[in-house]
């Protein structure tokens, strides 16, 4: 998956949202949410927008394009 979103997760941190608390007010689905950690699958632009939305961000804030070819070379 050519996205990560360690600058999310940073971000929720900062601003007092748990996972707990994002599954228990039904932020944003837990399969979202496992698929950001996981850098697995697609995630939604709705989920985007509302992430965004919620943090008062850009997507740019919350997530980073890695090209997935220097992720092979690395490995």
């Amino acid at each position: 998956m050519p996205f990560k979103y360690d600058k999310l997760f940073k971000l929720l941190k900062e601003k007092g949202f748990s996972s707990y608390r994002i599954r228990k007010e039904n932020l944003i689905s837990q399969a979202s949410m496992t698929k950001m950690k996981n850098g697995t699958g697609n995630i939604d632009t709705r989920t985007i927008e509302r992430l965004c939305k919620l943090l008062n961000c850009q997507p740019g804030d919350i997530m980073e394009y890695v090209d997935e070819d220097d992720i092979i070379k690395n490995e």
